[in-house]
């Protein structure tokens, strides 16, 4: 799914229920699983599957105030931050021993919504900061400065928009050719905004939003007592739109073999001039690294170069503002309130701030994940759930095998490496076999910005000791709370955390149908990742090299063209199209995911019949529940930045995957003439 969004059990508006009665037994009844409720039956299956199978339930729901969206991802986030809540309670009532994760958990949490102590620290706990870029006297020094800046970053194979606020981010696994070495990878960053495309698309609604981000950031700078606030906001407007003009966009950034450019050390002096290279990866923990790969090769370089134009105060006021930007929500309420205006209403459309104790549930789990994970999964995710989950993934596994072993395109050699992929994929359900040692961090009750500063200074020297270690394939990338799942193509492996093991994604109380149209795609999706437009370039060692005859990369690129076409003639908004090969990889993993749930459902019926539940088959139970997953209400100005910004079609779109499965048109009886309907040459089938 690789999204960062958020998820948790709802109670459905209706669910019907059929006894079933099996030999010598009392029958058992079997929820179906579907919000029946929530169908709109005005709206014909075949013209808007979406707008069938949740339309009532669109029209009936309000976004809440404080969010950007809702929908199920929401209602499965909200269960898993009560059991967080909980979880942070009992270790605030507790004695713990200084320490111990339970006074980090406790004092990082107190430190967050100790706003009287905030108010009263005022920025003097960012002085040291600002003082030293202040005096920062040349691009030595503010060589050093970026280097020293330098944090963690996000794995560039499992987001499209990885800014960040620093110049560079450095993200640390294999090598892309050498699956025994770790690598820190250097990506492109700097940027405030999104991405590039607001800084430098004339369209209105970008123009609005950067009179928006300059206000911001003049009123920053008025609050910090800095003078000339407009003019510094000017400065660092301009600077960010140099460096939005060297990033590459996010179609091209998506592209694994433009990003496998090896460089030693010695490259970057004579490849990206400009920076002071030996001052940065000094400051950077990198001094005596030899080997890096450079993600961005065009961006390194022009970043760099403009480090070495860009007059020293226009860098120092962009390194004060985004000091002060990253630890706004710890600072005095003023600050607080202006990023909130801005990123919260400006950016997203959101009419009001989410309640200071919820934000601290979500920095203690920004920060602490592992500790507050480490509970959770022993207090919430019972060994019944991982078995079942576990004995879902292995018959969605050998679904999607078998239907690789049955296609008639494929060539035997290209088949047998694909096949090679699925039976040694290491597929890890609920939580992680090793925990994060957080026993060098230290929390204060009475230091939120330096918890902030630590935890990420923590995390980033984590990062950087795996480069002295073999790769752990088994490395979890989410927390068990996580409302998400993920697919890791480098150790061709799957995580699938605890959180989004809940209804409605998943209920053993309920009918197969229903898991296996919501969890069991769920769990196709993040297996058919492995053979998407970039995992499918990855071998089963998770090396990157080419293991399809030139025959059968020619049928699956013209495939992956057709599902291109298919959604970028998706309308988000008025004149708002997806952008089809933004979102190919998750398009396909949509696609092939779905089918290989589908045939696993088929598979696990054993030449039975589906019941009828609550006036449904076993299909539209299936198929509904897909849909229903996907569900969604999005604020205008927040559904513009995902089309502009998100590997992910919007929910509505990915509920009409199923137009390019045969089942789904015999379930609800879609004729030519529909809207979705797709002659069956037509019909997208990547694998």
């Amino acid at each position: 799914m690789k999204r960062q969004a958020i998820l948790a059990a709802m109670l459905l508006a209706s669910a019907g229920a059929v006894t079933l009665a099996a030999p010598g037994k009392a029958p058992v009844a079997r929820a179906s699983g579907i919000d029946q409720a929530g169908i709109d039956k005005s709206v014909k299956p075949g013209d808007d599957f979406d707008g069938y199978a949740s339309g009532v339930w669109r029209a009936k729901t309000e976004i809440p105030a404080d969010r950007a969206f809702t929908g199920l991802f929401l209602d499965v986030f909200n269960l898993a931050e009560a059991r967080n809540r909980a979880i942070i309670d009992a270790a605030l009532a507790a004695k713990a021993a200084p320490g111990s994760d339970q006074q980090k958990i406790a004092d990082f949490y107190r430190a967050f919504t100790d706003t009287a102590g905030i108010e009263a620290r005022g920025l003097a706990p960012l002085k040291p900061d600002l003082d030293a870029i202040a005096a920062l006297a040349d691009k030595r020094a503010l060589s050093a400065m970026l280097g020293g800046d330098v944090r963690a970053d996000v794995d560039p194979l499992n987001a499209t928009n990885f800014h960040t606020a620093h110049l560079f981010g450095v993200f640390v696994t294999q090598g892309l050719e050498a699956p025994g070495k770790a690598v820190p990878y250097l990506l492109q960053g700097g940027l405030g905004l999104p991405e590039r495309d607001y800084y430098l698309s004339a369209e209105k609604e970008s123009l609005a939003t950067r009179a928006a981000y300059r206000d911001y950031i003049t009123r920053i700078f008025t609050l910090a007592g800095m003078s000339d606030p407009a003019a510094r906001a000017d400065r660092v407007i301009a600077l960010e739109t140099r460096i939005a003009t060297a990033h590459l966009d996010n179609v091209a950034a998506q592209d694994v073999h433009k990003a496998n450019n090896p460089w030693k050390r010695a490259d970057f002096d004579t490849k990206a001039p400009g920076i002071d290279w030996g001052a940065f990866f000094g400051a950077a923990q990198l001094g005596s690294q030899q080997d890096f790969i450079v993600w961005m090769p065009d961006a390194t370089s022009k970043l760099s170069a403009l480090v070495a134009s860009e007059p020293l105060a226009s860098w120092q006021d962009w390194l004060a503002f985004h000091h002060i930007d990253d630890a706004a929500a710890v600072l005095p309420k003023a600050f607080d309130a202006a990023s909130f205006d801005f990123y919260g209403r400006a950016l997203s459309g959101t009419a009001q701030q989410r309640p200071r104790d919820k934000r601290a549930i979500g920095a203690v789990n920004g920060n602490l994940g592992d500790a507050v994970g480490r509970i959770f999964a022993a207090r919430y995710f019972p060994a019944s759930s991982k078995r079942d989950i576990q004995a879902m993934v292995s018959n969605i596994l050998a679904a999607f095998d078998k239907r690789v072993g049955a296609l008639d395109w494929m060539k035997p050699a290209t088949k047998a490496e694909a096949r090679r992929k699925i039976t040694t994929m290491r597929v890890s359900v609920g939580y992680p076999e090793h925990w994060r040692d957080y026993s060098g961090l230290d929390v204060k009750a009475d230091d939120p910005v330096g918890n902030l500063a630590r935890a990420r200074l923590a995390e980033y020297r984590w990062q950087l000791a795996k480069l002295t270690q073999a790769p752990d394939k088994g490395e979890w990338w989410m927390t068990p709370q996580t409302v998400n799942a993920v697919n890791l193509p480098l150790q061709n492996a799957l995580n699938f955390p605890a959180a989004i093991l809940e209804a409605p994604f998943y209920d053993p109380k309920r009918d197969a149908a229903a898991n296996y149209g919501s969890i069991g795609a769920v769990i196709g999706h993040e297996i058919s990742h492995s053979f998407d437009n970039t995992g499918a370039e990855f071998d089963a060692a998770g090396r990157l090299r080419n293991w399809w005859t030139p025959e059968d990369l020619a049928h699956f690129k013209e495939q992956s063209a057709a599902l291109v076409a298919q959604y970028s003639a998706y309308e988000a908004l008025p004149g708002l199209h997806i952008n089809g090969e933004q979102t190919l990889g998750e398009n396909i993993a949509d696609v092939a995911g779905l089918t290989a749930a589908y045939e696993a459902y088929h598979a696990s019926l054993k030449g039975k019949p589906a019941p009828v539940i609550g006036g449904l088959t076993g299909d539209q139970r299936f198929f509904l529940a897909f849909a229903q997953s996907w569900r969604e209400k999005v604020r205008e100005r927040a559904l513009r930045g995902q089309v502009a910004t998100d590997g992910h079609s919007p929910g509505g779109f990915r509920a009409q995957t199923v137009r390019n499965l045969d089942g789904w048109y015999k379930a609800f009886g879609v004729k030519p003439g529909d809207k979705l309907y797709l002659a069956p040459e037509k019909r997208v089938k990547v694998w």
